[in-house]
């Protein structure tokens, strides 16, 4: 059987993601990281990203509430060991524990500039009015 050439993510890639994305938030919520800043701070975790060959798990979180989130990223980078620790109940049937590594999730902040462009009057003007006008003339 040929391998696939494409760069995509595979259906285990986004499997093994998402279990290691429930993991975190569990080991997360029961508040069993001992630091003041990571306690104190609401985090969501959107996605976690698998390497191909599922050794590193990049998790992107959002540190809700927060102003500065590189402070946040970094408590939690400083912690990744301990963190990996944790997760080996719950992902035991990995042959190895990945590493993760956090980033600063923008993805929300793309949206908001989306949509802010698209809400613009120059954007509005150029759409015109909508279907449902259109059928009230």
């Amino acid at each position: 059987m040929a391998k696939s050439t494409s760069s995509g993510r595979t259906q285990r890639m986004l499997r093994v993601g998402e279990q290691v994305r429930a993991a975190l938030v569990q080991v997360l919520q029961r508040g069993e990281v001992r630091d003041a800043l990571i306690e104190s701070t609401v985090i969501s975790i959107s996605e976690v990203r698998m390497s191909t060959d599922l050794k590193v798990a990049t998790a992107y979180v959002t540190p809700l509430g927060v102003a500065d989130h590189d402070g946040i990223i970094e408590a939690l980078n400083r912690h990744a060991k301990f963190l990996r620790g944790r997760l080996s109940p719950h992902l035991r049937q990995m042959k190895y524990m990945p590493e993760v590594r956090f980033k600063d999730d923008t993805s929300f902040d793309n949206y908001k500039k989306i949509d802010d462009l698209l809400r613009s009057p120059d954007v509005a003007r150029d759409l015109g009015p909508s279907d449902d006008e259109a059928d009230d003339r």
